[in-house]
């Protein structure tokens, strides 16, 4: 997205005196489900029973099972599936006329509270875990969600977004001549880089800062207060550094790009997934299915960003140009990738759209040519992939009891997608019929 506020904060926590906010317990559940989804193997089951038990899956039963010390949940006429992932959000921020100005008006703890509301949409609209691709409030809210402060997804925060000068991500973009002498040029604590050592120097930031993993920003982008929305960023030196160091911390690294010569640069280096990937070409999707990178689309932002720059006044003049060229050629690159057998993982950039809207790129992924059944699976088992984590997106005794369920067949209907009438994470119902 835009640039993130970088001021520090610490008051996300305040919000736990909302009495809504904390999460009950998880009761023993026994959901009647008159179709499964199976994420692993992308194909649709008759009616089935879901035993959760103490936040996790204990049975998964065929037909319709009466279970002893569990409470019965009928979603008679739905589908249950694994909680969605969306692998590309900005939890904190969502876009608007009054976007560009509201960094300098605003205090982070405005973000942080607007945050609240955003996630408890989010996971209201069937996405028990998300990706936070760039933002300062992330982690905190990440951590206030983990102690049953404030309703929301599971977050993985990549705190902020790693960039070189003038980059996608630096944060004084758009800054005039005094405001720059006044706060100085960026630097890794910041998030921007200009070498090999800087680059190490950012991705130890993050670690000391409680990321979750790291985001780069390979190229240009759409939204930034810059002219170029694809130009290359880093050297392949430079990317190389952030992937390695990242890798001594656990940590995978997603890569924003739409230029194919910062994709390439990328991919070559080791990052674990590119984002938007708009001008992706041949060269880059084979070595993509060469290094097993994978490939977040993002089509909702471009939709999104292509008709709002039609409306007078919603960008700024250098950034409405931009989002007419590059916004819509996003959806026609995913279709593109799937097609030549790229790896694609479900994320929508959402904070650029509003939250909550999520569901929307399953019928945009549709559209493009991708199956139904895969654009489930790159919401739930795929997306689990790209997180590193084994416990989640499917439906299988001992993973995590994240479901969801929708009423009618998905894969007959993929705008089943945007009518959730149950949300379960980690046990506990959220939303019920």
């Amino acid at each position: 997205m835009r640039r993130p506020a970088t001021a520090p904060l610490g008051l996300v926590l305040a919000l736990g005196a909302i009495p809504w906010a904390h999460a009950a317990a998880p009761e023993p559940l026994a959901l009647h489900c008159e179709r499964l989804f199976d994420a692993r193997n992308g194909r649709m089951l008759g009616a089935h029973t879901v035993v959760t038990r103490e936040g996790k899956v204990t049975e998964v039963r065929a037909g319709r099972v009466d279970v002893p010390g569990t409470r019965t949940v009928d979603l008679a006429g739905h589908t249950c599936t694994p909680g969605w992932t969306d692998l590309h959000v900005h939890i904190a921020e969502q876009s608007s006329p009054e976007s560009y100005e509201e960094d300098f008006r605003l205090d982070p703890v405005d973000f942080a509270f607007r945050s609240v509301e955003y996630a408890r949409r989010t996971l209201m609209a069937g996405f028990t875990s998300v990706r936070d691709l760039g933002g300062t409030v992330a982690p905190h809210l990440r951590d206030a969600i983990n102690q049953g402060l404030v309703p929301g997804p599971r977050i993985w925060a990549a705190g902020k977004s790693i960039a070189t000068t003038g980059g996608h991500a630096d944060p004084t973009n758009g800054y005039n001549s005094a405001l720059s002498h006044l706060v100085g040029p960026p630097g890794p604590t910041e998030g921007v880089v200009n070498s090999v050592e800087d680059a190490r120097q950012a991705v130890r930031q993050r670690y000391k800062e409680g990321s979750d993993l790291i985001k780069i920003t390979a190229t240009g982008g759409v939204l930034s207060y810059a002219r170029s929305g694809d130009a290359p960023q880093f050297t392949v030196e430079e990317a190389k550094a952030i992937v390695d160091t990242a890798r001594d911390y656990g940590y995978r690294v997603a890569a924003h790009a739409h230029g194919a010569e910062g994709m390439r640069r990328a991919v070559e280096a080791g990052v674990t997934s590119i984002e938007h990937g708009t001008y992706m070409d041949d060269e880059v999707m084979a070595l993509m299915k060469r290094k097993g990178t994978w490939y977040v689309p993002t089509i909702y932002a471009g939709r999104f960003v292509a008709e709002k720059a039609k409306q007078e006044g919603y960008f700024p003049p250098v950034v409405r140009p931009k989002a007419e060229r590059i916004g819509a050629l996003i959806q026609q690159t995913a279709g593109r990738a799937y097609r030549n057998g790229v790896r694609i993982a479900f994320g929508t950039d959402m904070g650029v759209g509003p939250h909550g809207d999520n569901a929307r790129e399953f019928g945009y992924m549709v559209d493009a040519g991708i199956p139904p059944a895969y654009a489930l699976q790159s919401a739930t088992y795929f997306a689990a992939q790209v997180l590193g984590v084994d416990d989640q997106g499917v439906i299988e005794p001992g993973k995590r009891a994240d479901i969801v369920a929708v009423p009618g067949d998905p894969l007959q209907d993929i705008g089943a997608t945007l009518k959730v009438d149950f949300v379960m994470k980690d046990g506990v119902v959220y939303r019920q019929p």
